[in-house]
């Protein structure tokens, strides 16, 4: 496990020390979850990108360029 040295405001720290206390672990804990939770949240952000531009490009849709919505299309049973 590596360590990083943060620069953080004294009332910053002392606020988060106090969530710390209450929530029984550290703050140093606290800043290994919310990094974990910033990676994890990038990765689904990614992955749901990846599965949109695939839906995309395997759809039948009808919206190509230069299709307009017309009163038929509206009414197609």
């Amino acid at each position: 496990m590596k360590n990083i040295t943060l620069a953080i405001d004294d009332g910053v720290l002392d606020r988060a020390r106090l969530v710390a206390a209450r929530r029984r672990t550290t703050v140093n804990a606290m800043v290994r979850e919310f990094l974990a939770e910033v990676g994890e949240r990038e990765d689904k952000v990614a992955e749901a990108r990846r599965q949109l531009l695939h839906l995309m490009d395997t759809s039948e849709g009808r919206m190509t360029p230069g299709w307009t919505f017309d009163r038929d299309d509206a009414h197609e049973r």
